[in-house]
């Protein structure tokens, strides 16, 4: 019995908190599909060999941080997050090595 009422308060409580995140406005699931697909899309791409992008997507601006060898990288990291699915904007905030 006692386990059938934390459950239940458990579950009420989860209920509450995402009732509570959605109302922000934002597509949290949607924003993180959006970042996996653009990370995906940055790996696979054969001119962007680097690990130095980070992704992070917020209503669907994607922030791109980091740093990159070259600015043909720069300027292809933006083209290839650009093309994915979810995708609004894209900010650019690489930084090209010295």
């Amino acid at each position: 019995m006692m386990s059938t009422k934390r459950t239940g308060m458990l579950l009420s409580f989860t209920l509450l908190l995402a009732a509570g995140c959605a109302s922000t406005g934002g597509d949290f699931l949607g924003d993180s599909r959006t970042t996996t697909r653009v990370k995906t899309a940055i790996y696979n791409e054969p001119e962007l060999k680097v690990m130095a992008i980070h992704v992070a997507t917020e209503d669907g601006v994607v922030h791109l941080t980091g740093t990159v060898k070259t600015r043909a990288e720069r300027s292809k990291a933006v083209q290839v997050a650009r093309k994915v699915e979810g995708v609004k904007q894209v900010k650019n905030e690489l930084a090209v090595e010295q």
